[in-house]
């Protein structure tokens, strides 16, 4: 039982969520008990430790999902393939590779994303942004997966194996690109006479003779 009125009045914002007091440093409105969340947020406290790797954490729910680390647990499944992830907003980024849906559009080309941590990667293609240094030779990069392939040069790994005749490449694209020579497939055609190539230069090449020819195509005979 509560004595005063006003007591019972304070008690129920508790279960309304009603925001009515102010932090004092930001200036954000919160109900009671997230206003004591948040503040953790401006203190620094974590009060909630993870007795397997001693992180710790402000929020309890934080704990609780980073427990799932530790114990494999993966509640949220997708209903498309059955894949399980151990949290929901993960689960609801896969979704996205299912339903096709790309929220995030990049202001600059218009191209769309299906996860904004892909359209902040894409931007530094506009902006020449290159925060990714190479330790060896201080080349930069603007993506994680240009550096890891610029780092094969200095190691010498060549993980992508011809299964033909057993060579090795620093690239996917590279062993792509030879496996031309064992099937003889031609992906390139020539725009003017439909003739294939193998390869991108011998297309080049090609071209040349073309354009060669064109200052002849409309002589006047004498």
């Amino acid at each position: 039982m509560f004595s005063l009125n006003g007591n019972l009045k304070t008690h129920m914002k508790i279960h309304t969520g009603e925001k009515t007091l102010k932090c004092v440093v930001c200036k954000k409105m919160f109900s009671q008990n997230d206003l004591r969340k948040h503040m953790r947020i401006h203190t620094g406290e974590k009060p909630f430790k993870c007795e397997a790797c001693d992180k710790l954490f402000s929020e309890h729910g934080s704990l609780r999902r980073h427990m799932r680390i530790h114990t494999g647990e993966k509640p949220f499944r997708c209903e498309v393939c059955d894949k399980s992830f151990n949290q929901i907003d993960v689960l609801r980024k896969h979704i996205r590779i299912h339903s096709g849906e790309k929220p995030f559009k990049c202001e600059v080309c218009d191209k769309m994303f299906s996860q904004n941590g892909c359209l902040w990667k894409h931007m530094r293609i506009h902006t020449g942004e290159k925060p990714l240094r190479c330790e060896i030779c201080d080349k930069m990069f603007s993506q994680n997966g240009d550096l890891r392939t610029h780092m094969r040069i200095h190691t010498g790994e060549k993980p992508f194996r011809c299964e033909v005749c057993e060579s090795t490449f620093i690239q996917k694209s590279h062993l792509k690109t030879h496996m031309r020579m064992h099937t003889g497939e031609k992906t390139f055609k020539c725009e003017v006479c439909d003739k294939l190539f193998r390869w991108k230069r011998s297309l080049d090449k090609h071209m040349k003779h073309h354009s060669e020819q064109e200052p002849n195509k409309y002589a006047v005979c004498n």
